[in-house]
């Protein structure tokens, strides 16, 4: 059955434009727990404009369920990652200015340092996960890095759904199905909300986790915060 993992970093974002700790950035990840999430991924960057990294080293023995830490495994976020040892990590290949995650990693090209990568953290106990585009070369080329698991970068999904949801999934249940294929665990991520999130579940139901976080603060705006992780649980547990 998929997992919700909850990505609290525009919370860390409404508390960065102000100053001092308000919202509480790791009360919101006992919340989000205790309203049902079963997962709790940050995504600390390097200029530190959200998630910071002592953030991360607060939340870590505080949270219950699944932790997740998703970035750019440059050698800052290593250290970070080996040292508070989340449940996973996930490597994404974001430039240092972006606004949001824009891509998946070639898998192919960056084949000997996401291996060494993937090594690394495993040793230390660590789930690993690849964020791909859906793509099964890149699949295939993240399972041979020796990754545990794929996570697919949903945002071409989301911005086609409108106009035809069958087009718009028939790329990711082709990468989703290679996963399957090589043994590794599949994840997704990027743009989706309660319009879209029900359908992909039930065209890739053995997804294993879906990391949603934009979407999430923007329902809360206008439902609360429990009532919308119960909306999106509601559309990932249909099975």
């Amino acid at each position: 059955m998929t997992r919700l993992s909850v990505n609290i970093n525009k919370i860390a974002t409404l508390r960065n434009a102000r100053g001092g700790n308000m919202p509480n950035v790791a009360k919101a990840a006992l919340d989000c727990e205790r309203f049902g999430a079963e997962g709790i991924t940050v995504h600390p960057r390097p200029d530190e404009r959200h998630i910071r990294y002592s953030d991360v080293r607060e939340i870590r023995p505080a949270v219950s369920t699944e932790f997740n830490i998703e970035g750019n495994p440059v050698p800052s976020f290593i250290s970070l990652v080996l040292e508070v040892a989340p449940d996973q990590v996930t490597l994404v290949p974001d430039a240092a200015d972006a606004v949001t995650s824009n891509a998946g990693w070639d898998t192919v090209s960056n084949r000997r340092f996401l291996t060494d990568v993937c090594a690394g953290f495993k040793a230390r106990g660590i789930r690993t996960s690849i964020f791909v585009d859906p793509d099964p070369v890149m699949v295939a080329g993240a399972a041979e890095c020796g990754c545990d698991r794929v996570e697919l970068y949903t945002e071409s999904y989301a911005s086609g759904y409108a106009a035809g949801r069958e087009k718009a999934i028939a790329p990711f249940i082709e990468a989703a199905e290679e996963a399957r294929r090589c043994g590794i665990g599949l994840n997704a991520g990027h743009d989706l909300n309660l319009e879209n999130l029900e359908y992909y579940i039930r065209c890739i139901p053995w997804t294993d986790e879906v990391s949603i976080g934009h979407a999430i603060i923007c329902d809360a705006l206008y439902m609360g915060l429990e009532a919308t992780i119960g909306q999106y649980l509601s559309k990932i547990k249909i099975f």
